[in-house]
């Protein structure tokens, strides 16, 4: 395996294995890499002879009050971890080379991102459209993978791949869990032994949603009191939305439509902010 860290030499190393008639698969991250993570390297790797996964803690996707200074970096424990799902190069540039002195060009995607965590957080899905584009720019993949846990910068994704014409194939991975069935992200690592439990009232939340809609409710506002219900339960939770979506469009629905509904839920556990979504 390969760690690259400037464009020009990424892009002569994806220039000889395209010439070798390799398709080229890109997982994109910021690092602190975890079982999720993995998972698409591996679907990746099953499906494209190279592998590209870029290793960058992207400070356009930080509010001033986030977490960019101390967001966890395990850079040589991510290579080995990349190294064994598969991985054909590992791109890791410095914010200095990666971004151009005074940069002020941005890509904005201006409807899938409004409410939800666009609320919560101004500015943060303009720097991950972005920083996306950018690395789509530099690896020109035939087919990118991201986790289903962050909906909406997902749904950002694939509509700014389909308003730009990116000639990129956007493949969404079921969201993985830990073994009490909290949704793995990096940021889990802040959370104390006692705050890791508390934590397990978001995924019971979204599987009393489930639950509500396999007995045939379709009416959003009772499946969303139910799962509030659930998440009231857990006083440690500081709540920011609860909200049954459209899965695509990412609004507000007032009847479920199984398979094309979703639920979203955002909290604050202590210091940490959680994100976890279930499709109905």
């Amino acid at each position: 395996m390969q760690v690259i860290k400037t464009v020009p030499a990424l892009r002569q190393a994806l220039q000889q294995a395209r010439q070798a008639g390799q398709a080229v698969g890109f997982v994109p991250t910021m690092g602190c890499l975890h079982a999720g993570h993995l998972a698409l390297v591996q679907q990746a790797r099953q499906e494209n002879a190279c592998v590209v996964v870029s290793i960058f803690v992207n400070p356009t996707q930080f509010g001033p009050q986030e977490d960019f200074a101390k967001y966890p970096r395990t850079f040589e424990d991510d290579c080995v971890q990349c190294q064994a799902a598969g991985a054909a190069i590992v791109f890791a540039p410095t914010t200095e080379d990666f971004y151009a002195p005074q940069s002020s060009t941005w890509v904005e995607e201006t409807f899938v991102t409004q409410g939800l965590c666009g609320t919560f957080r101004p500015g943060h899905f303009r720097g991950v459209t972005t920083v996306v584009a950018m690395l789509f720019n530099v690896v020109q993949p035939d087919a990118a993978y991201f986790g289903r846990k962050d909906l909406q910068q997902l749904g950002a994704i694939k509509r700014m791949v389909r308003d730009l014409h990116f000639p990129v194939k956007i493949v969404a991975h079921d969201t993985v869990r830990e073994a009490n069935g909290v949704a793995m992200s990096s940021r889990n690592r802040y959370l104390s032994p006692t705050e890791f439990q508390q934590a397990t009232a978001i995924p019971a939340a979204l599987q009393a949603a489930q639950q509500a809609v396999q007995h045939g409710e379709r009416e959003a506002t009772k499946v969303q009191q139910l799962a509030l219900a659930r998440l009231q339960q857990e006083p440690a939770l500081q709540l920011q939305y609860c909200e049954v979506i459209d899965a695509d469009t990412l609004r507000p629905v007032t009847t479920i439509t199984p398979g094309h509904t979703a639920v979203a839920i955002a909290c604050y556990l202590g210091k940490t902010r959680l994100i976890d979504n279930c499709l109905l």
